[in-house]
């Protein structure tokens, strides 16, 4: 899936840049290269799979709270890095100053707490391995003689996971909810547009008032993947379990909503989901909803 960006570029700097380690700080004046980081665009499904309508693009700031860049060289040697979270001036926006040559460029939009590190074109990892949701975009970027601004379509990198209670209330005890699972991946290669580990990963969603609906979220290795087993427990103040269900074989895909629905709390105790009911269904954001019943 790889995209071929042509920017002219004003050759500002020699042509043999040396490779950094830490972000440039260039004014808008300075850089002879602009990047807007402010699309993100995804094609919804029909009711019968086919694709049929593009959706209008949101601006990525509105849907990410980071943004990481890193731009390596023919050679795979980074030579540019720009690390911006919200609240920045210039969020979304990069000014770069690049000599004349062949480049790529790897972005990553996401909400964790901390910057996601871009190791290569293969592998980026992210905080404490937290997966949030992400956005990337991959593609050659081609530097000639002339400057131009250039505005990125960013593409969604993850599946999300939903568990909807139906139960009539969570017993008062219950303070988290604790998501252990395999067959997801929390590191990305964003050339190949997938997970590229296979991970153990855990997440925490604390208990509030009235919250029924609990997300996570986590990195496909293919576009039709499984969590291989997903385990789920409602935990006390002190981490006792109160109850606990597992759910084997959850279909995952990227840019895609499993969404499994039922009582937590009832009878039936831990175990595989029915079948249930699928449906594919229209959604805001994401290209469809896949829901079960358990």
């Amino acid at each position: 899936m790889k995209k071929y960006m042509f920017i002219a570029l004003a050759l500002l700097v020699a042509a043999c840049e040396k490779p950094i380690l830490d972000e440039d700080v260039v004014s808008m004046n300075e850089a002879n290269v602009i990047l807007h980081m402010t699309q993100y665009e995804q094609e919804a499904f029909g009711n019968n799979g086919n694709r049929v309508a593009t959706r209008a693009a949101t601006d990525i700031t509105e849907l990410c709270s980071r943004l990481n860049i890193a731009i390596f060289d023919a050679e795979g040697t980074k030579v540019k890095t720009v690390t911006q979270k919200e609240g920045d001036a210039s969020f979304g926006t990069v000014a770069l100053t690049l000599a004349a040559g062949t480049y790529q460029l790897v972005v990553i939009a996401h909400n964790g707490e901390g910057s996601a590190t871009i190791t290569s074109t293969e592998k980026v990892t992210f905080p404490n391995n937290k997966v949030t949701d992400t956005f990337y975009y991959y593609g050659d970027l081609v530097v000639t003689s002339e400057v131009q601004s250039y505005d990125l379509t960013l593409t969604r990198a993850v599946a999300m996971f939903r568990l909807v209670l139906t139960d009539d209330e969570i017993p008062s005890t219950v303070t988290k909810f604790k998501f252990y699972y395999t067959g997801g991946s929390s590191t990305f290669s964003p050339s190949a547009g997938y997970g590229c580990v296979n991970s153990k990963q855990t997440e925490i969603r604390t208990v509030a008032d009235g919250v029924t609906t609990f997300d996570i979220f986590t990195l496909p290795h293919t576009e039709e993947d499984v969590l291989t087993k997903l385990t789920v427990t409602a935990l006390d103040a002190n981490d006792n379990t109160v109850k606990e269900r597992i759910f084997e074989n959850v279909p995952v895909t990227r840019n895609q909503i499993t969404r499994y629905t039922g009582s937590f709390f009832g009878s039936g105790g831990s175990g595989q989901t029915s079948d249930g009911t699928f449906r594919l269904t229209a959604d805001p954001d994401w290209d469809s909803v896949n829901g079960y019943t358990f």
